[in-house]
Protein backbone atom coordinates (compact mmCIF):
# COMPACT_ATOMS: atom_id res chain seq x y z
CA UNK A 1 0.00 0.00 0.00
CA UNK A 2 2.74 2.21 0.71
CA UNK A 3 4.11 1.87 -2.78
CA UNK A 4 1.28 2.71 -4.11
CA UNK A 5 0.96 5.86 -2.23
CA UNK A 6 4.50 6.54 -3.06
CA UNK A 7 3.75 6.33 -6.82
CA UNK A 8 0.60 7.98 -6.48
CA UNK A 9 2.27 11.48 -5.00
CA UNK A 10 5.31 10.92 -7.73
CA UNK A 11 2.47 11.48 -10.65
CA UNK A 12 0.92 14.07 -8.66
CA UNK A 13 4.20 15.84 -8.64
CA UNK A 14 4.68 15.04 -12.02
CA UNK A 15 1.59 16.61 -13.22
CA UNK A 16 2.02 19.52 -11.26
CA UNK A 17 5.70 20.18 -12.34
CA UNK A 18 4.77 20.08 -16.19
CA UNK A 19 1.62 22.02 -15.16
CA UNK A 20 4.30 24.73 -13.83
CA UNK A 21 6.91 23.91 -16.86
CA UNK A 22 4.07 24.99 -19.25
CA UNK A 23 2.15 27.77 -17.62
CA UNK A 24 6.18 29.15 -16.96
CA UNK A 25 7.02 29.20 -20.83
CA UNK A 26 3.66 30.27 -22.04
CA UNK A 27 4.44 33.60 -19.62
CA UNK A 28 8.08 33.89 -21.82
CA UNK A 29 6.07 33.86 -25.01
CA UNK A 30 3.81 36.83 -23.81
CA UNK A 31 7.12 38.68 -22.66
CA UNK A 32 9.24 38.11 -25.25
CA UNK A 33 9.19 41.19 -26.89
CA UNK A 34 9.53 43.07 -24.11
CA UNK A 35 12.85 41.53 -22.55
CA UNK A 36 15.16 44.07 -24.52
CA UNK A 37 14.81 47.41 -26.69
CA UNK A 38 16.09 45.61 -29.79
CA UNK A 39 12.88 42.65 -29.67
CA UNK A 40 10.69 46.18 -29.65
CA UNK A 41 12.09 46.91 -33.21
CA UNK A 42 11.19 43.63 -34.43
CA UNK A 43 7.44 44.56 -35.02
CA UNK A 44 7.87 47.90 -36.56
CA UNK A 45 6.82 48.70 -39.65
CA UNK A 46 8.35 51.01 -42.18
CA UNK A 47 7.61 54.30 -42.22
CA UNK A 48 8.51 55.32 -45.80
CA UNK A 49 7.13 53.78 -48.13
CA UNK A 50 8.60 52.64 -51.70
CA UNK A 51 6.29 53.27 -55.23
CA UNK A 52 3.76 50.80 -55.73
CA UNK A 53 5.17 47.73 -57.43
CA UNK A 54 3.82 44.31 -56.52
CA UNK A 55 -0.07 43.22 -57.67
CA UNK A 56 -1.99 41.98 -54.92
CA UNK A 57 -4.89 39.11 -55.45
CA UNK A 58 -6.96 39.71 -52.32
CA UNK A 59 -8.75 36.55 -51.13
CA UNK A 60 -11.91 36.95 -49.29
CA UNK A 61 -13.86 33.70 -48.35
CA UNK A 62 -17.44 34.46 -47.24
CA UNK A 63 -20.12 32.13 -45.80
CA UNK A 64 -23.01 33.24 -44.56
CA UNK A 65 -21.67 36.83 -43.99
CA UNK A 66 -24.76 38.40 -45.81
CA UNK A 67 -24.50 41.07 -42.73
CA UNK A 68 -20.84 42.26 -42.87
CA UNK A 69 -19.21 41.18 -46.35
CA UNK A 70 -20.43 44.10 -48.04
CA UNK A 71 -18.64 46.97 -45.89
CA UNK A 72 -16.14 44.75 -45.80
CA UNK A 73 -15.43 44.50 -49.14
CA UNK A 74 -15.77 48.41 -49.66
CA UNK A 75 -12.95 48.62 -46.56
CA UNK A 76 -10.72 46.49 -49.05
CA UNK A 77 -11.02 48.30 -52.10
CA UNK A 78 -10.64 51.57 -50.43
CA UNK A 79 -7.28 50.36 -49.62
CA UNK A 80 -4.49 53.20 -50.45
CA UNK A 81 -3.09 51.42 -53.33
CA UNK A 82 -3.29 52.01 -57.48
CA UNK A 83 -6.56 49.54 -58.43
CA UNK A 84 -5.04 48.24 -61.57
CA UNK A 85 -2.97 46.47 -58.97
CA UNK A 86 -5.25 45.14 -56.86
CA UNK A 87 -7.43 41.90 -57.61
CA UNK A 88 -10.37 41.04 -55.02
CA UNK A 89 -12.13 37.57 -54.88
CA UNK A 90 -14.86 37.17 -52.78
CA UNK A 91 -15.40 33.43 -52.42
CA UNK A 92 -18.87 31.54 -51.74
CA UNK A 93 -20.68 28.77 -52.40
CA UNK A 94 -23.61 28.41 -54.13
CA UNK A 95 -25.90 27.19 -51.29
CA UNK A 96 -25.61 30.54 -49.85
CA UNK A 97 -27.88 32.77 -51.89
CA UNK A 98 -27.87 35.60 -49.46
CA UNK A 99 -24.24 35.92 -49.05
CA UNK A 100 -24.04 35.97 -52.73
CA UNK A 101 -26.32 38.58 -53.56
CA UNK A 102 -24.69 40.99 -51.06
CA UNK A 103 -21.27 40.23 -52.96
CA UNK A 104 -22.76 40.83 -56.15
CA UNK A 105 -24.43 44.08 -55.26
CA UNK A 106 -20.86 45.36 -54.48
CA UNK A 107 -19.49 44.38 -57.51
CA UNK A 108 -22.05 46.19 -59.25
CA UNK A 109 -21.59 49.12 -57.39
CA UNK A 110 -18.25 49.32 -57.76
CA UNK A 111 -18.20 48.22 -61.09
CA UNK A 112 -14.37 47.39 -61.52
CA UNK A 113 -13.77 44.21 -63.39
CA UNK A 114 -10.68 43.44 -60.89
CA UNK A 115 -13.18 43.18 -57.69
CA UNK A 116 -14.39 39.55 -58.51
CA UNK A 117 -17.33 36.74 -57.43
CA UNK A 118 -15.45 33.15 -57.39
CA UNK A 119 -18.82 30.54 -56.42
CA UNK A 120 -18.56 26.78 -56.46
CA UNK A 121 -20.31 23.97 -55.72
CA UNK A 122 -18.32 20.99 -54.85
CA UNK A 123 -16.95 19.47 -51.74
CA UNK A 124 -15.31 20.13 -49.21
CA UNK A 125 -17.29 22.87 -47.82
CA UNK A 126 -14.66 24.52 -46.22
CA UNK A 127 -12.50 27.42 -46.15
CA UNK A 128 -9.08 25.86 -47.89
CA UNK A 129 -11.15 24.26 -50.56
CA UNK A 130 -12.21 27.83 -51.72
CA UNK A 131 -9.17 29.39 -51.08
CA UNK A 132 -7.29 26.71 -53.57
CA UNK A 133 -10.23 27.33 -56.00
CA UNK A 134 -9.27 30.79 -56.24
CA UNK A 135 -5.47 30.46 -56.29
CA UNK A 136 -6.05 28.97 -59.40
CA UNK A 137 -7.40 32.43 -61.46
CA UNK A 138 -4.93 34.71 -58.99
CA UNK A 139 -3.19 36.45 -60.66
CA UNK A 140 -1.16 38.80 -58.11
CA UNK A 141 2.44 38.59 -57.21
CA UNK A 142 1.39 38.07 -53.85
CA UNK A 143 -1.96 36.35 -52.29
CA UNK A 144 -3.53 37.40 -48.86
CA UNK A 145 -6.74 36.66 -46.85
CA UNK A 146 -8.90 38.79 -45.37
CA UNK A 147 -11.96 37.45 -43.51
CA UNK A 148 -15.30 38.88 -43.87
CA UNK A 149 -15.72 41.35 -41.16
CA UNK A 150 -11.85 42.29 -41.14
CA UNK A 151 -11.15 45.92 -41.14
CA UNK A 152 -7.65 45.92 -42.85
CA UNK A 153 -5.73 49.35 -42.23
CA UNK A 154 -5.59 51.59 -45.32
CA UNK A 155 -1.63 51.48 -45.59
CA UNK A 156 -1.59 48.01 -45.08
CA UNK A 157 -0.42 46.55 -48.82
CA UNK A 158 2.26 49.83 -48.80
CA UNK A 159 3.79 48.06 -45.76
CA UNK A 160 3.48 45.03 -47.54
CA UNK A 161 4.90 45.57 -50.27
CA UNK A 162 7.87 48.36 -48.89
CA UNK A 163 8.92 45.33 -46.72
CA UNK A 164 8.79 42.29 -49.10
CA UNK A 165 11.15 44.49 -51.53
CA UNK A 166 13.34 46.16 -49.63
CA UNK A 167 13.89 42.95 -47.26
CA UNK A 168 13.27 39.92 -49.95
CA UNK A 169 10.98 38.51 -47.81
CA UNK A 170 8.61 35.56 -49.55
CA UNK A 171 5.91 35.54 -46.50
CA UNK A 172 4.43 38.66 -43.91
CA UNK A 173 2.23 37.84 -41.36
CA UNK A 174 0.69 41.05 -40.26
CA UNK A 175 -0.63 41.73 -36.75
CA UNK A 176 -4.65 40.96 -36.38
CA UNK A 177 -6.12 42.32 -33.52
CA UNK A 178 -9.74 41.43 -31.43
CA UNK A 179 -10.80 44.98 -30.66
CA UNK A 180 -14.17 44.71 -29.02
CA UNK A 181 -12.58 43.99 -25.63
CA UNK A 182 -15.52 44.33 -23.18
CA UNK A 183 -18.68 43.22 -24.93
CA UNK A 184 -19.14 40.34 -22.82
CA UNK A 185 -17.16 39.21 -20.11
CA UNK A 186 -15.09 36.21 -22.02
CA UNK A 187 -14.00 39.10 -24.75
CA UNK A 188 -11.55 41.23 -21.97
CA UNK A 189 -9.09 37.40 -22.21
CA UNK A 190 -10.11 36.82 -26.09
CA UNK A 191 -8.59 40.18 -26.96
CA UNK A 192 -5.41 39.57 -25.06
CA UNK A 193 -4.75 36.50 -25.92
CA UNK A 194 -4.82 37.88 -29.90
CA UNK A 195 -2.74 41.51 -28.54
CA UNK A 196 0.24 38.67 -26.59
CA UNK A 197 -0.01 36.35 -29.77
CA UNK A 198 0.98 38.59 -32.48
CA UNK A 199 2.37 41.18 -30.69
CA UNK A 200 4.81 39.10 -28.69
CA UNK A 201 4.80 34.97 -28.99
CA UNK A 202 4.77 35.00 -33.07
CA UNK A 203 8.31 36.61 -32.83
CA UNK A 204 9.46 33.80 -30.07
CA UNK A 205 8.39 31.28 -32.93
CA UNK A 206 9.87 33.22 -35.99
CA UNK A 207 12.92 33.80 -34.27
CA UNK A 208 13.26 30.21 -34.24
CA UNK A 209 12.16 29.47 -37.57
CA UNK A 210 8.85 27.95 -37.16
CA UNK A 211 5.76 30.09 -36.83
CA UNK A 212 2.49 28.71 -37.45
CA UNK A 213 0.68 31.75 -39.45
CA UNK A 214 -2.63 33.30 -37.90
CA UNK A 215 -5.73 33.35 -40.09
CA UNK A 216 -5.71 35.59 -42.27
CA UNK A 217 -3.40 39.31 -43.54
CA UNK A 218 -0.77 37.02 -44.61
CA UNK A 219 0.90 37.83 -47.24
CA UNK A 220 2.85 35.10 -49.37
CA UNK A 221 4.04 35.41 -52.94
CA UNK A 222 1.70 33.62 -55.41
CA UNK A 223 4.46 31.45 -56.66
CA UNK A 224 5.50 30.08 -53.34
CA UNK A 225 1.94 29.23 -53.06
CA UNK A 226 1.40 27.58 -55.87
CA UNK A 227 4.61 25.36 -55.55
CA UNK A 228 3.40 24.27 -52.41
CA UNK A 229 0.06 23.30 -53.91
CA UNK A 230 -2.26 25.84 -51.88
CA UNK A 231 -3.55 25.14 -48.55
CA UNK A 232 -4.77 22.02 -47.02
CA UNK A 233 -8.37 21.24 -47.98
CA UNK A 234 -8.75 18.47 -45.10
CA UNK A 235 -7.02 20.88 -42.53
CA UNK A 236 -9.00 22.67 -39.73
CA UNK A 237 -6.27 25.04 -39.31
CA UNK A 238 -5.21 25.54 -42.56
CA UNK A 239 -3.12 28.44 -41.28
CA UNK A 240 -1.10 26.47 -38.99
CA UNK A 241 -0.35 24.05 -41.35
CA UNK A 242 0.99 26.33 -44.19
CA UNK A 243 3.16 27.81 -41.38
CA UNK A 244 5.18 24.82 -41.58
CA UNK A 245 5.01 23.38 -44.65
CA UNK A 246 6.41 27.56 -45.12
CA UNK A 247 9.35 26.52 -42.71
CA UNK A 248 10.04 23.17 -44.45
CA UNK A 249 10.43 25.15 -47.78
CA UNK A 250 13.24 27.89 -46.37
CA UNK A 251 10.43 30.16 -46.58
CA UNK A 252 12.01 33.96 -46.08
CA UNK A 253 9.52 35.44 -43.04
CA UNK A 254 8.57 38.63 -40.98
CA UNK A 255 6.39 39.14 -38.39
CA UNK A 256 5.22 42.65 -37.70
CA UNK A 257 2.75 43.89 -35.61
CA UNK A 258 2.15 47.96 -35.12
CA UNK A 259 -0.73 48.43 -33.00
CA UNK A 260 -1.72 51.30 -35.39
CA UNK A 261 -1.92 48.84 -38.69
CA UNK A 262 -3.45 45.70 -37.18
CA UNK A 263 -6.20 43.54 -38.94
CA UNK A 264 -9.36 44.41 -36.67
CA UNK A 265 -11.40 41.30 -36.17
CA UNK A 266 -14.22 40.90 -33.39
CA UNK A 267 -14.75 38.24 -30.78
CA UNK A 268 -17.20 35.58 -30.82
CA UNK A 269 -20.25 36.62 -30.04
CA UNK A 270 -21.51 33.89 -27.32
CA UNK A 271 -19.95 31.40 -25.07
CA UNK A 272 -21.57 28.54 -27.83
CA UNK A 273 -19.39 30.26 -30.58
CA UNK A 274 -16.40 30.64 -28.52
CA UNK A 275 -16.45 27.16 -27.51
CA UNK A 276 -16.72 26.26 -31.57
CA UNK A 277 -14.09 28.17 -32.81
CA UNK A 278 -11.83 26.99 -29.82
CA UNK A 279 -12.83 23.41 -31.17
CA UNK A 280 -11.92 24.12 -34.71
CA UNK A 281 -8.67 25.36 -33.90
CA UNK A 282 -7.87 22.90 -31.26
CA UNK A 283 -8.99 19.86 -33.18
CA UNK A 284 -7.08 21.32 -36.05
CA UNK A 285 -3.78 21.22 -34.11
CA UNK A 286 -4.21 17.80 -33.41
CA UNK A 287 -4.70 16.72 -36.80
CA UNK A 288 -1.23 18.50 -37.90
CA UNK A 289 0.42 17.19 -34.76
CA UNK A 290 -0.88 13.25 -36.31
CA UNK A 291 -0.05 14.70 -40.08
CA UNK A 292 3.85 14.32 -39.06
CA UNK A 293 5.18 17.03 -41.46
CA UNK A 294 6.96 18.91 -38.16
CA UNK A 295 9.22 15.95 -38.00
CA UNK A 296 10.55 16.80 -41.48
CA UNK A 297 11.84 20.46 -39.94
CA UNK A 298 15.76 20.46 -39.14
CA UNK A 299 16.59 21.20 -35.90
CA UNK A 300 15.69 19.59 -32.66
CA UNK A 301 14.38 22.56 -31.23
CA UNK A 302 12.09 23.50 -33.96
CA UNK A 303 10.55 20.17 -33.73
CA UNK A 304 10.21 20.72 -29.74
CA UNK A 305 8.39 24.06 -30.35
CA UNK A 306 6.19 22.64 -33.35
CA UNK A 307 5.14 19.92 -30.88
CA UNK A 308 4.23 22.11 -27.90
CA UNK A 309 2.02 24.17 -30.06
CA UNK A 310 -0.03 21.00 -31.50
CA UNK A 311 0.15 18.69 -27.81
CA UNK A 312 -1.39 21.69 -26.16
CA UNK A 313 -5.30 20.88 -26.66
CA UNK A 314 -4.97 17.37 -25.62
CA UNK A 315 -2.60 18.85 -22.59
CA UNK A 316 -5.40 21.32 -22.05
CA UNK A 317 -8.31 19.06 -22.06
CA UNK A 318 -6.12 16.18 -20.33
CA UNK A 319 -5.46 19.28 -17.13
CA UNK A 320 -9.46 20.17 -17.42
CA UNK A 321 -10.53 16.54 -16.89
CA UNK A 322 -8.00 16.68 -13.57
CA UNK A 323 -9.82 19.87 -12.27
CA UNK A 324 -12.11 17.20 -10.23
CA UNK A 325 -9.44 14.90 -9.37
CA UNK A 326 -7.14 17.63 -7.93
CA UNK A 327 -10.56 18.94 -5.67
CA UNK A 328 -11.28 15.16 -4.42
CA UNK A 329 -7.04 14.94 -3.60
CA UNK A 330 -7.09 18.24 -1.85
CA UNK A 331 -10.02 17.39 0.51
CA UNK A 332 -10.08 13.81 0.89
CA UNK A 333 -5.96 12.92 0.43
CA UNK A 334 -3.40 13.98 3.04
CA UNK A 335 -0.71 14.85 1.21
CA UNK A 336 2.61 15.24 3.20
CA UNK A 337 3.39 18.95 3.62
CA UNK A 338 6.51 19.84 1.11
CA UNK A 339 4.29 17.67 -1.57
CA UNK A 340 0.87 19.94 -0.71
CA UNK A 341 3.27 23.19 -1.14
CA UNK A 342 4.77 21.90 -4.36
CA UNK A 343 1.26 21.73 -6.06
CA UNK A 344 0.08 24.84 -5.58
CA UNK A 345 3.35 26.20 -7.89
CA UNK A 346 0.80 25.99 -11.00
CA UNK A 347 -1.42 28.50 -8.63
CA UNK A 348 1.25 30.71 -7.82
CA UNK A 349 2.24 30.84 -11.69
CA UNK A 350 -1.59 31.20 -12.58
CA UNK A 351 -2.02 34.11 -10.18
CA UNK A 352 1.16 35.43 -12.06
CA UNK A 353 -0.33 35.24 -15.57
CA UNK A 354 -3.40 37.70 -13.99
CA UNK A 355 -1.46 40.39 -13.02
CA UNK A 356 0.19 40.28 -16.51
CA UNK A 357 -2.96 40.20 -18.27
CA UNK A 358 -3.87 43.30 -16.20
CA UNK A 359 -0.29 44.80 -17.61
CA UNK A 360 -1.93 43.52 -21.12
CA UNK A 361 -5.18 45.15 -20.91
CA UNK A 362 -3.38 48.68 -19.85
CA UNK A 363 -1.08 48.62 -22.54
CA UNK A 364 -3.59 47.68 -25.19
CA UNK A 365 -6.28 50.51 -24.04
CA UNK A 366 -3.14 52.51 -24.16
CA UNK A 367 -2.40 51.73 -27.60
CA UNK A 368 -5.71 52.39 -29.35
CA UNK A 369 -6.64 55.07 -27.16
CA UNK A 370 -9.19 53.89 -25.10
CA UNK A 371 -9.28 54.81 -21.16
CA UNK A 372 -8.78 51.95 -18.72
CA UNK A 373 -11.29 51.39 -15.46
CA UNK A 374 -10.68 50.02 -12.30
CA UNK A 375 -14.54 48.29 -13.34
CA UNK A 376 -13.09 46.64 -16.81
CA UNK A 377 -10.16 45.13 -14.84
CA UNK A 378 -12.34 43.85 -11.97
CA UNK A 379 -14.39 41.90 -14.94
CA UNK A 380 -11.47 40.64 -16.19
CA UNK A 381 -10.33 39.59 -13.03
CA UNK A 382 -13.26 37.58 -12.12
CA UNK A 383 -13.25 36.08 -15.49
CA UNK A 384 -9.84 34.69 -15.24
CA UNK A 385 -10.54 30.87 -14.28
CA UNK A 386 -14.13 30.70 -15.45
CA UNK A 387 -12.02 31.72 -19.01
CA UNK A 388 -10.18 28.50 -18.55
CA UNK A 389 -13.02 26.55 -18.08
CA UNK A 390 -13.96 27.39 -21.72
CA UNK A 391 -10.67 27.26 -23.05
CA UNK A 392 -10.92 23.55 -21.44
CA UNK A 393 -14.55 22.43 -22.85
CA UNK A 394 -13.31 23.62 -26.51
CA UNK A 395 -10.22 21.11 -26.07
CA UNK A 396 -12.64 18.45 -24.95
CA UNK A 397 -14.27 18.80 -27.49
CA UNK A 398 -11.84 19.07 -29.85
CA UNK A 399 -10.27 15.21 -28.70
CA UNK A 400 -13.48 14.13 -28.61
CA UNK A 401 -14.20 15.04 -32.11
CA UNK A 402 -11.26 13.79 -33.17
CA UNK A 403 -11.78 10.79 -32.11
CA UNK A 404 -15.22 10.49 -33.58
CA UNK A 405 -13.74 11.12 -36.87
CA UNK A 406 -16.20 14.76 -37.36
CA UNK A 407 -14.34 17.16 -39.49
CA UNK A 408 -17.18 19.29 -40.45
CA UNK A 409 -16.32 22.69 -40.53
CA UNK A 410 -17.95 24.84 -37.29
CA UNK A 411 -17.64 28.17 -39.10
CA UNK A 412 -17.75 31.31 -36.32
CA UNK A 413 -19.77 33.93 -36.68
CA UNK A 414 -19.66 37.87 -37.42
CA UNK A 415 -21.99 40.27 -36.63
CA UNK A 416 -19.84 43.35 -37.00
CA UNK A 417 -19.56 44.46 -32.93
CA UNK A 418 -16.10 45.66 -33.52
CA UNK A 419 -17.46 48.31 -36.00
CA UNK A 420 -19.94 49.82 -33.34
CA UNK A 421 -18.92 53.28 -32.89
CA UNK A 422 -19.07 53.01 -29.47
CA UNK A 423 -18.11 49.42 -27.44
CA UNK A 424 -20.89 49.06 -25.53
CA UNK A 425 -19.44 47.93 -22.02
CA UNK A 426 -20.33 44.13 -20.64
CA UNK A 427 -22.39 44.80 -17.54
Amino acid sequence: MSILITILEGVYLLIAFIMAVQAIFNIRLRLFIWETPEHAWLNSAPTVYLDPCLTFTILLPARHEEEVLRETMQKIYDLNYPKDLLQIIAICREDDPNTIAEAQAKIDELGDPNVQLLVFNDKPINKPHGLNLALQVARGDVVTIFDAEDEPHPDILNIINTTMLTEDIDVVQSGVQLMNHNTKWFCFLNVLEYFFWFKSSLHFFANVGMTPLGGNTVFVRRELMETLGGWDETCLTEDADLGIRLALSHARMRVIYDDEFVTREETPHTIEQFIKQRTRWNQGFIQILFKGEWLKLESLYQRLLAFYVLVLPEVQAFFTLLVPVSLLTFFFIKLPLWISLLTFLPLYIFIMGIFIDQAGLYEFLKAHGRSWSIREAAIMLFASVPYQFLLGLGALRAVARFIQGATNWEKTAHIGQHRQKELNTFI
